[in-house]
Formats: C-alpha cells, structure tokens, sequence
C-alpha cells in the first residue's frame, strides 16, 4: 500500500482512539497495522461559531486522553458532526426522532464536519486538521423516510442515515471527501501523516 511512502511509519505502533466500526474499516483499507483503545473523552457539542474548531478540539480531547496512556503510540482520533441550519444534528433517540431528522434533511443541502488528530505524546507533539463536505439529499416521502428507518440504520449514525449502506438511496449529490460522510477523510489523514512523520525518526 502507498503508506510505505510515510517516513518511519514502519514499526511503530498506531492506536485508532475510536470505537467506530466504519474509521475502523476506513484505516484498514488505508493498510495501516493499528490497535484500537476507544477514548472516555466527553464530546462537546455545544452550539459554536466555527464548527471545524468544535470538531478539531473533540478530536483533541479524544486523542490526548489515549495518548497520554500510551505516550510511545501514533494516536490517531476523530470527531464527525452533521449541521442543518446551524443546527448539530446528534444519533436519533428512537424511530420519530430518526423520522424528524430526516425530514428535516430532505431536499436541503446538510455539511459534515470531520476533525482529525494526530498525536505521540513522547515527542509532546500533536497536528489538528478538519474537513467540511456538504451533502444533498432528494426530496423524500414520508414512505421513503419510514423504510429506511425500518432497516434500523440511522441508530448509530449522526444525521440519521449511513451514505455507505442504504442511505446511499436518500443522497443525491455531495460536494467534497465522501470518506468525510462515512467518518473519516482518508487522504486528508494520509496528507497529515505524512506531514507528521517528516518531522521524526524512529529510535
């Protein structure tokens, strides 16, 4: 895989700090070798006036509370959010709340913000970045909205809906990283590892 071309990457171990099963998937399909330690960091999502800063600072919080148990690890953390109208949308609590987010994505363009950190706590240095996609979805019948709420896929997912599975149906165009919408921008994480790793050499 083209991750041979991140200098000293080779050796060392990598720690995905997410139990996300779709980062999980996305990392191996980079062909890194990682472990994965979920971060207990809480998640603030609170309303604010720049929503790549509210991400790469979840990001932060998330990685630094794995990197500081595993200081000679490469942590790898990341913090998705979707926003309608300035408005986070959260993982729906039930079937009518799933139906309302839906509903209020429907014929509207959403942004999905990705913040991404990279962490090694022995060399007390850390690199933020973050990723803004927007997302389109076609207008949607309430019967379209409640068929996909029965395949029981917008449980786990914020917004509502998976653009990797069926809720691929609902989306009619993105404009930027569709790895962002699944949870993680792939080559923008491969361009900052990169960039990390220029700066050490493995001892």
């Amino acid at each position: 895989m083209v991750t041979h071309l991140i200098n000293n990457l080779e050796g060392l171990e990598i720690i995905l700090a997410s139990s996300s099963p779709r980062r999980y998937a996305l990392l191996k399909q980079m062909g890194l070798k990682f472990s994965v330690i979920p971060s207990n960091a809480e998640e603030d999502h609170k309303l604010p006036t720049d929503f790549e800063d509210l991400v790469q600072r979840n990001a932060m919080n998330k990685g630094m509370a794995v990197a500081q148990r595993y200081p000679d690890a490469l942590v790898i953390s990341a913090d998705t959010v979707v926003v309608t109208e300035n408005t986070i949308m959260g993982k729906p609590k039930n079937k009518e709340d799933a139906f309302r987010m839906l509903q209020a994505l429907s014929g509207r363009t959403h942004r999905v913000y990705t913040g991404i950190g990279i962490f090694w706590q022995r060399h007390e240095q850390k690199i933020l970045d973050a990723v803004c996609t927007k997302v389109r979805f076609r207008s949607l019948s309430e019967e379209e909205i409640r068929a996909y709420i029965n395949t029981g896929e917008p449980f786990d997912k914020a917004g509502g809906y998976g653009i990797q599975g069926q809720g691929a149906l609902l989306v009619e165009g993105i404009e930027g990283c569709y790895y962002n919408v699944v949870g993680l921008p792939v080559a923008k994480l491969f361009v900052m590892l990169k960039a990390f790793m220029r700066r050490f050499s493995v001892s």
